[in-house]
């Protein structure tokens, strides 16, 4: 009885992960695993190009008109015109904006090319090409390597082949690891430096409904930009100057106004950030249980502490907003996260697939001797570090919340570094970075309220003294200890004044000379925030090296059992996403979230002024309520809806990285603009619900609209290519 038990779980979980890995909606697929089958499924919903017209080693596929600018932008006309997310481009429009002339809420447009402005710190990649390099980077891993040294072995090896391949070029590489190390691929970029803004819409548009309606639907959202990238006369890439010109890519997007209706095919190519979709149950359990409850604390406490100088400092708040922008959408999201995985109960369903793989591996004695003791190892080494990455976790957080501290870190590091040959070097620190470390030095320059900062290291630092013993800060105790009888309390804000009072930090020129001192000559300073530095720096560097030794045994043992559960499925399992080029197809369709609530799948210009209130973050422009009063609607009216069309769902398996992905239909023309998931399927990035995971997109439709009737921007249209 207990065996037919066993067999009916295991037939059970297995039917449930095998239909959980044959929909057509879910996965992010590398360009070159589009193979004959998903083909064929793709042509079926409604792909009409050729998989030669999506990727091809000539570069005029519809992939090189895809470009990563920390998230997704693309080309969609010949000279450079770039489109993306407002929320993408928003970093930039904060840099350039002051109370008297404040870009965020008033949007920007340039009518022509000499108006358009630097874009501040934003660089594009223009994907080049891709090349699976798995086996000439494994070729550095010999037997009876620890986990360090192999770790170790890796990391060099990549950095041999980048230099290999970036020398004498204009291009910029990555080698990115799929499926923890069971693939490694070279992702080519050409690396475009000067990005200028040319069109942005007003806050009131581009961020209708703000935090309200974040990662929710119903959306009226006109999530849009516009940018350019710049090359110089000789038409290589080239920093900043008036003497540049329009780069001209290959390929760029040409614009459909035909619409959608539900059920029609899309296509979204674009950069997904992370997904944990091959996590064992410890390590989801440890993501539920410390990482989301942590990082919703700290985000939560960090934007109280933001807004209360926003409210009282109209430059701080200017200065403060892409900031509290961003742990604003972390804050939703991983509240969404964490209230999914519980609902969900997604830990006890992996135990559960967890024991289904387990007894499979018992009906073959092979399957068990090379499969069962990975698994069983993996739950150790989750144990063995995890105190070590709780203390990162808060070192990175506390590193992230002061941009003071941030500097700091990254100059002392630098001029430890440096003296090594490049080769030896951390990756980040070696010299194809210099010039990135100094743009980020310049750059935050724009968002950088020394007395918010201030007030942010004093909360990290005050948090670390209530750590438990063994994730104490050492660094501070000791600092803390040196000052003799003082509570802690009154030691920590001694200290903190002479870090902010002393330092010379707070200037660009003074953070660029540090740069450029010697180790000894930066030391010699006796900066107090370079000292403080210093001695975290140590801590640092032990944590850096458990974190490679853990990193170091996931590559070891992640592949295997990942090609336990292939062996188990018959199947292979596409990789989790990690910030490269994937491909995705689904359809337009609507969701039913609850009981006796069906949601359709678009929403129009009505749905905007019924939100409107008068104030943010339902202010709608008064010259969209005039031109909705009027019925101005132009050819943009949606015949499905009888309204200009505003946002749309797609089942496009999605994550954070895909903001500004192209939504193309089955001609590869653009549809729309992917920029949110929706709130009840936070949780995708560990499990594709087809039934509730939706991507929420801006219909292009909405972007014309928006530009022809309430911005006149008509030089960005003119550029256009547009279809019906």
């Amino acid at each position: 009885m207990k065996f037919r038990k066993s067999v009916i779980l295991l037939i059970i979980i297995f039917i449930f992960s095998f239909c959980f890995l044959l929909r057509a909606d879910e996965g992010m697929y590398l360009l070159d695993q589009i193979d004959k089958n998903l083909f064929m499924k793709m042509k079926k919903m409604g792909l009409e190009v050729s998989l030669d017209e999506i990727y091809n080693p000539e570069r005029t596929g519809l992939a090189n008109a895809v470009i990563n600018m920390g998230a997704t932008a693309s080309f969609v006309s010949p000279n450079g015109l770039i489109i993306t997310n407002h929320h993408v481009a928003f970093g930039a429009v904060q840099r350039i904006s002051t109370p008297e002339k404040n870009y965020i809420e008033e949007g920007f447009l340039a009518r022509t090319m000499e108006e358009e402005v630097p874009a501040p710190g934003y660089q594009a990649y223009v994907f080049l090409s891709m090349k699976d390099v798995t086996d000439e980077v494994l070729s550095a891993v010999k037997k009876g390597m620890s986990d360090f040294e192999r770790y170790q072995a890796i990391e060099r090896k990549i950095k041999e082949i980048i230099k290999r391949e970036e020398k004498g070029g204009d291009v910029e590489c990555r080698i990115a690891s799929m499926n923890y190390g069971k693939q490694y691929y070279l992702f080519k970029y050409l690396k475009i430096k000067d990005v200028r803004i040319v069109y942005v819409p007003s806050r009131s548009i581009g961020e209708y409904g703000g935090d309200i309606d974040n990662w929710m639907w119903p959306r009226h959202t006109g999530d849009f930009a516009f940018l350019r990238a710049y090359i110089g006369p000789d038409g290589k890439p080239a920093e900043y100057s008036k003497k540049n010109v329009p780069y001209h890519p290959k390929v760029y997007f040409k614009i459909s106004r035909k619409g959608i209706k539900e059920g029609d095919f899309t296509m979204i190519m674009g950069f997904p950030g992370r997904t944990y979709r091959r996590l064992t149950s410890f390590a989801l359990k440890y993501d539920q249980d410390f990482r989301y409850p942590f990082q919703i604390k700290t985000a939560s406490d960090m934007i109280r502490i933001l807004e209360d100088f926003s409210k009282k400092d109209k430059t701080a708040a200017v200065k403060l907003s892409f900031l509290i922008k961003a742990l604003n959408n972390v804050l939703k999201n991983n509240q969404g996260m964490l209230e999914g995985l519980i609902k969900t109960k997604l830990v006890e369903k992996k135990k559960e697939e967890e024991k289904a793989f387990l007894e499979f591996l018992k009906s073959n004695p092979e399957f068990e001797n090379k499969y069962g003791p990975v698994f069983s190892e993996l739950k150790e080494i989750y144990k063995k570090y995890e105190n070590i990455r709780k203390k990162s976790t808060f070192i990175r957080w506390m590193t992230f919340g002061s941009q003071m501290l941030s500097f700091a870190l990254r100059i002392n590091k630098w001029s430890i570094e440096k003296q090594k040959k490049d080769i030896d070097r951390e990756p980040g620190y070696q010299e194809r970075d210099y010039e990135r470390i100094k743009l980020r030095m310049k750059v935050a320059q724009r968002s950088l309220v020394p007395e918010a900062d201030k007030k942010m290291l004093e909360y990290f630092l005050k948090r670390a003294l209530e750590l438990p013993s063994e994730q104490k800060i050492e660094a501070l105790e000791k600092i803390l200890e040196k000052r003799g009888k003082k509570s802690k309390e009154e030691a920590l804000a001694e200290f903190l004044d002479e870090l902010y009072s002393k330092t010379k930090l707070m200037s660009v020129e003074e953070r660029l000379k540090m740069l450029e001192l010697s180790r000894d000559e930066l030391l010699k300073l006796k900066d107090p925030f370079i000292e403080f530095a210093n001695e975290l720096e140590k801590e640092r560097e032990f944590l850096n090296r458990k974190d490679k030794e853990f990193s170091g045994a996931l590559s070891r043992l992640m592949p295997v059992y990942i090609e336990g559960l292939e062996t188990w499925k018959k199947i292979p399992l596409y990789p989790d996403a990690n910030g490269t080029l994937r491909l995705n197809f689904g359809q337009v369709k609507g969701y039913s979230p609850r009981d006796a609530v069906k949601y359709h799948y678009i929403t129009s210009l009505t749905g905007v002024v019924e939100k409107h209130t008068g104030k943010e973050p339902f202010d709608c422009p008064k010259k969209l309520l005039e031109a909705y009063k009027n019925k101005d609607f132009g050819v943009y009216i949606d015949k499905y809806i009888n309204d200009i069309p505003v946002n749309f769902l797609t089942t496009n398996d999605s994550t954070g990285g895909n903001s500004g992905s192209p939504v193309l239909n089955g001609k590869g023309e653009l549809i729309g603009l992917l920029f949110d998931g929706n709130y009840e399927a936070m949780y995708s990035d560990y499990y594709f619900d087809p039934k509730l995971t939706r991507s929420i997109n801006v219909d292009i439709r909405y972007v014309l609209f928006i530009a022809e009737k309430i911005d006149k921007a008509f030089n960005v249209l003119r550029e256009l290519t547009i279809v019906e």
